[in-house]
């Protein structure tokens, strides 16, 4: 099921809290907090689709065990000059010196 945005509409015009809900398409939008009974809108939002070009795709093929598995070796830095190996073969720690 979807989640939706909503926000708190404001007598004065201010910007209401923000939440979310998960609920099925077939539901209409909500016209009340489920909670405080204040009255809110729905804020359109972009879905997330894990696709092949999407930040979720990208983020499990970047992740240190398929880099590794892939032959890429890579390192983070670890402070004043020095990188870790995070993933791959070569030395555990590169050094600025």
């Amino acid at each position: 099921m979807p989640t939706y945005l909503y926000q708190v509409v404001t007598d004065d015009g201010a910007e209401g809290e923000i939440f979310e809900v998960v609920q099925p398409m077939s539901e209409a939008a909500l016209t009340k907090h489920p909670e405080t009974g204040a009255p809110v809108v729905r804020i359109p939002s972009l879905p997330n689709i894990a696709g092949k070009w999407s930040d979720m795709k990208s983020k499990s093929q970047l992740s240190n065990k398929n880099l590794d598995r892939l032959g890429f070796t890579k390192y983070e830095r670890a402070g004043d000059g020095n990188y870790e190996k995070k993933a791959g073969g070569g030395p555990n720690v590169i050094s600025a010196d």
